[in-house]
């Protein structure tokens, strides 16, 4: 019996789990709090520009049953290896800004007053306690119903926020422009994470072949691209309503966000709560920590998950011991970050920026790459991108690389 499309879904919430994080918390609130409405058409073109590579990931797996990685294997040991170094320079940085910014939340909604990486410490462990009981079946589970408290607390405080009368002042009120280098540098930022890092289109292409795995059957290309744009245009959405509560509630008042995951978090909270009201503290709260609680808890299964096949295919070892290696490299992950937290955290802005940044830099490596694969030898040709797709790939591969250029030269 044919598994009905809706329970088909599950990839492509993962892939919101994840992309819903400090690109739509943080920097999209940062956003509208720095500049108002006036960086929608960069979260807006970003995501446009993005799509063809995300929607890659699901497109290959729902065509060959397999995920990109296989696809990279089939141009050759240096894209792995190109991977490899990609994912390994950037996952500890990435796991520790998402981590950090939940603890942060979760010291504020809690009270508690440890050291953050200790609180960080504990995020981990139970994450690794969520991916040890339940495997990917629990998660898979799991990330259904806090996109579903996510996506209705976040609509209903940017629909409240709109209510709210924050005191401004004309002197606050500021516009973006090209010509101040730092402007630019936080919209480098900004879309380096917007949607999401392109590491997800990898992960996506995991996640499918895993759900295939647990209904038992080829998943069809169309109902995995429906779950796919459920999950990219539902981050859109709610990036735009982060964009709208940072205006509508920051933007203007002269209040200035603060560094700290803790700061931050307190602040944001005692802001939107100032605005909207005190009733409006315990959504906001739950918005705001399913938000990063969703990341943290998937980049935890991702990076693992992709590293294990990943090494297996370099070292040509057999695919039995993919479930030992990925329990390897989680607890490598685990390590790191705890690490970088407790010796290394001084600044959650500095930290959120760098990886960012870092994202945008190597995004056009991982866009060339998907490229190469969905139209290569191992995929199906009439499962190909038709040509809007691909001109849109072309143009989003020429922002991407022009953007990189633009941002090194800035820096160095």
């Amino acid at each position: 019996m044919k598994t009905p499309w809706y329970k088909l879904l599950g990839p492509g919430l993962l892939y919101a789990g994840a992309a819903i994080g400090v690109s739509h918390l943080v920097q999209s609130t940062r956003a509208g709090a720095e500049f108002g409405y006036g960086l929608v058409w960069a979260v807006l073109l970003a995501n446009f520009l993005k799509y063809p590579f995300f929607e890659m990931g699901p497109r290959y797996a729902a065509s060959t049953g397999k995920s990109l990685l296989y696809g990279y294997q089939a141009l050759g040991k240096w894209s792995l290896y190109l991977y490899l170094i990609i994912t390994v320079s950037t996952m500890f940085i990435i796991q520790s800004a998402v981590t950090v910014v939940t603890a942060g939340l979760v010291s504020e909604i809690t009270g508690l007053t440890f050291d953050p990486w200790i609180i960080s410490s504990g995020l981990l462990a139970v994450c690794l306690g969520i991916l040890l009981i339940g495997k990917f079946s629990f998660l898979d589970k799991t990330m259904k119903l806090i996109i579903l408290i996510l996506s209705v607390t976040t609509v209903v405080a940017f629909a409240f926020s709109l209510l709210g009368t924050p005191e401004q002042y004309t002197m606050y009120l500021t516009t973006f422009s090209f010509s101040d280098n730092t402007n630019v540098l936080f919209l480098i930022a900004l879309m380096g994470w917007m949607p999401a890092p392109l590491d997800i289109s990898v992960w996506h292409s995991v996640w499918a072949v895993e759900k295939s795995k647990e209904v038992n059957e080829r998943i069809p290309l169309k109902a995995a691209l429906l779950d796919f744009k459920i999950g990219y245009w539902g981050t859109l959405f709610l990036a735009l309503c982060f964009v709208g509560l940072g205006a509508s509630t920051i933007y203007g008042t002269g209040i200035e966000l603060e560094a700290s995951g803790g700061g931050f978090a307190k602040q944001l909270l005692g802001i939107y709560t100032k605005n909207l009201g005190d009733w409006s503290y315990f959504i906001i709260a739950i918005a705001a920590f399913a938000t990063m609680f969703s990341t943290t808890l998937t980049c935890l299964d991702a990076f693992p998950r992709v590293l294990s096949p990943t090494t297996q295919m370099i070292g040509n070892s057999e695919s039995k011991n993919s479930n030992k290696l990925y329990w390897i490299w989680i607890l490598v992950v685990v390590i790191g970050t705890v690490i970088i937290l407790s010796f290394f955290l001084t600044n959650m802005k500095t930290m959120v920026d760098f990886a960012t940044k870092v994202a945008f830099i190597t995004s056009p490596i991982l866009a060339i790459l998907n490229y190469l694969v969905i139209h290569g030898k191992t995929m199906p040709k009439e499962n190909r991108p038709g040509l809007f797709l691909k001109l849109l790939s072309w143009l989003g591969m020429t922002y991407l690389v022009g953007f990189s250029i633009y941002f090194l030269y800035l820096t160095i």
